[in-house]
């Protein structure tokens, strides 16, 4: 069976903030995958696990003062790569240097990084601005040699490009399932398996040996939060690359930051999207 249930939150009022935690929240549900926007939130989950009653619970659970209206359809099975191809999914090129796409895509510039990522349904596939910013990182730092950590890996984009970047180890952080098996689909994909895909959660960061280069693309709030862990995942010398936020959260990050003995480098910004540089 591959039916889904595809559910609609209109939040009021709405930020990323908010949609990321109803995504967190959804997770311990067995959703799958988000598509946000800038009224809310759409979330899929298999129609054999869903139940219309976990909303009062993760309603109840939100700890932002908003009103979530829900909404909910059956989504009949399909071929859900040729969805992506046809309504979302279209290649990436960043910099002339590095181009993303799914094995279904045809014509793909020939470029020195090419990563393949088949996403399941409408899980993460870089097009977001903060990746971008994050992948213009990583072709610009002297990553060959270097040992990553690439905290909340995702779809594994950002892992598999400093692997093609001579990384000499990598490990990648997912604590959501469903993105933790597509992660390391991806590695496979893209035959790398030196890469280390571990499900978790910044807990997990005390078995990792520290890194030269500290990569986390999620939200300003679980970065605050877990700033120390980050910190002490980093080796003397290195390089965190944090992305996820607004400009306007900068001074929020720094000051975490800081408190953590890192100190700020610079920003590239996009959409108002920016990533920091920091540095232990």
């Amino acid at each position: 069976m591959n039916d889904y249930v595809e559910v609609r939150m209109d939040v009021t009022p709405c930020d990323e903030n908010h949609t990321d935690i109803l995504a967190a929240l959804l997770c311990e549900h067995n959703y799958e995958s988000f598509v946000p926007d800038d009224k809310g939130l759409t979330a899929y989950v298999k129609k054999e696990l869903f139940d219309s009653d976990i909303f009062r619970q993760v309603i109840a659970d939100f700890p932002f003062p908003a009103t979530v209206d829900v909404k909910w359809d059956t989504v009949e099975g399909r071929d859900w790569n040729s969805e992506w191809e046809k309504n979302y999914f279209q290649p990436i090129v960043v910099d002339d240097m590095c181009v993303i796409h799914s094995s279904f895509h045809k014509d793909i510039p020939s470029l020195p990084y090419d990563i393949v990522i088949d996403p399941k349904m409408a899980f993460g596939t870089g097009h977001h601005q903060t990746t971008s910013l994050i992948i213009k990182r990583l072709l610009e730092l002297p990553v060959e040699g270097k040992s990553v950590i690439d905290m909340g890996t995702g779809t594994g984009i950002l892992a598999i490009l400093a692997a093609m970047r001579g990384a000499s180890r990598i490990d990648a952080v997912e604590i959501d399932e469903f993105a933790y098996v597509n992660a390391v689909d991806n590695v496979k994909i893209n035959n790398h398996p030196e890469i280390n895909v571990i499900h978790g959660d910044a807990s997990a960061l005390a078995d990792i040996a520290p890194a030269d280069i500290f990569i986390a693309n999620i939200n300003r709030n679980i970065i605050t939060g877990d700033m120390n862990a980050y910190a002490t995942a980093l080796r003397d010398g290195g390089i965190m690359i944090l992305s996820g936020f607004y400009d306007d959260d900068i001074p929020v990050i720094q000051d975490a930051a800081e408190k953590c003995g890192l100190t700020y480098i610079d920003r590239n910004m996009r959409d108002r999207w920016v990533s920091v540089m920091l540095k232990k």
